[in-house]
């Protein structure tokens, strides 16, 4: 009975988010906790159920803090124009050669993408590159699929969507996860500027070299809406590098957690180049939503994975899976959960896969000896395709923007897809990320 009334709790959860009948945060505290009175109310579990949320509450607020603070930290560096000399080098560079404006492309969208948020990066990027595919006659569609591809790279930090949710659930600690995903995300970005450089190829010889004037790159490099130049710090653009590259260096090496260095990163970014306190309460205001409302579902998620555990429902779980699958697949579960990942993040939000499926392919692959960073690295194979998916908002910002068919788009982007996705699993099994086979 426990074990049915966990598969009808993550069924029920599942077809709330995907129906957007209600928000994740909601449906993470509302769904568990009802579920939770319900088998108390008919004797399947006893205990304080409120402990049960507060346990699993304490495993995520740290991450939670991160999260918030991170996108905080990022977010200031970008109202600096701390990446406006990375856009404007990147179109002097690419001028009228297809291939240098590919290339660029894919090296701009992966320097923006730091930040961790999709719609600030698509903005971005198509802002810079529009105007130059339209008067270099290149395909839109070209700059849409390069793009979002080298996003999805980036997009495995941290602080990024999926991976947050991964450290949330399986308790993980985020320097160990970001040291695991740099190799990863190296080859990846190798391998997209290789694509970069392959489809300039074919642009150059279809449409040849042509040169653009310094007036129209000066019009192109230049901000002219008042309320950005009024936030930007050109001045301080070295002093912001140096704290930037010192924060990342920090995180990679793991000498302190990471929530602390973002916290303490933000205050400083703000002193450094906001020292007005009605200008640090403008930023605080313009950037907290965004991050806000990450921290909240991860907050969230941690009650949800609290009463799950307290009340013996994904003990349940994991043990009905386990009767299920065939004995001689439990050594290659890692990779069953890479290839599950990939239509699962398709075809259901981050939400669902992380907090709704994640939670039961752990369980399993504990019981046949994977360590829960394994298992987090396997899931996260998947978001080589997750991107394509019509369930994240901000790849519509992108479609406007390009004016490109959403089914051609992800139809290329797919088969380039399919390589991000070979590199996750060969890099993740050569590097003792994710264990092809558990000996």
């Amino acid at each position: 009975m426990i074990t049915f009334m966990a598969y009808f709790l993550i069924a029920v959860f599942m077809t709330l988010i995907m129906t957007k009948k209600m928000t994740p945060f909601a449906a993470l505290l509302v769904i568990p906790a009802a579920f939770a009175v319900i088998g108390n109310l008919i004797g399947l579990w006893s205990g304080d159920i409120g402990k049960f949320a507060l346990d699993g509450l304490k495993t995520t607020s740290v991450t939670a803090i991160m999260l918030l603070f991170a996108v905080l930290f990022f977010t200031l560096m970008i109202d600096t124009g701390l990446f406006d000399p990375l856009s404007n080098a990147m179109i002097r560079f690419a001028k009228g050669d297809p291939l240098k404006v590919m290339l660029a492309t894919v090296l701009l969208s992966a320097g923006v993408s730091l930040n961790g948020d999709g719609t600030t990066t698509m903005i971005i990027v198509c802002s810079a590159f529009v105007p130059i595919y339209k008067k270099l006659k290149m395909k839109m569609l070209d700059l849409a699929v390069l793009t979002i591809l080298s996003h999805s790279v980036l997009n495995l930090l941290p602080w990024g969507g999926p991976t947050a949710r991964v450290i949330t659930v399986l308790d993980l600690d985020e320097s160990a996860v970001l040291r695991g995903l740099v190799p990863m995300m190296v080859f990846a970005t190798l391998y997209m500027i290789g694509v970069s450089i392959i489809m300039g190829l074919r642009e150059r010889k279809r449409l040849g070299i042509v040169k653009f004037t310094d007036e129209q790159l000066k019009e192109m490099t230049t901000i002219v809406d008042p309320e950005l130049l009024a936030i930007r710090r050109p001045k301080n653009l070295w002093i912001n590098l140096v704290l930037t590259t010192v924060v990342i260096i920090l995180l990679i090496l793991g000498v302190m957690h990471s929530a602390i260095i973002f916290m303490g990163a933000t205050a400083l970014g703000m002193l450094i180049n906001y020292p007005k306190i009605a200008d640090q309460r403008a930023r605080i205001e313009a950037n907290t939503p965004d991050a806000a409302q990450v921290s909240m579902v991860v907050m969230s998620a941690g009650v949800f994975m609290g009463i799950l555990e307290g009340t013996g429902m994904g003990a349940a779980i994991a043990s009905s899976m386990t009767t299920v699958i065939p004995a001689g697949w439990g050594r290659f579960w890692c990779l069953i959960i890479a290839l599950i990942s990939a239509p699962g993040t398709v075809f259901l939000s981050n939400d669902a896969f992380y907090f709704g499926v994640l939670p039961l392919l752990a369980e399993t692959g504990k019981v046949y000896g994977f360590t829960p960073i394994q298992i987090g690295f396997a899931s996260l194979m998947g978001q080589a395709f997750h991107l394509l998916s019509p369930l994240v908002p901000f790849i519509y910002v992108l479609l406007r923007l390009t004016d490109v068919d959403m089914g051609q788009w992800q139809r290329k982007s797919a088969l380039w897809a399919i390589g991000i996705f070979v590199i996750y699993i060969v890099v993740g099994g050569a590097f003792g990320l994710m264990p092809w086979v558990l000996a």
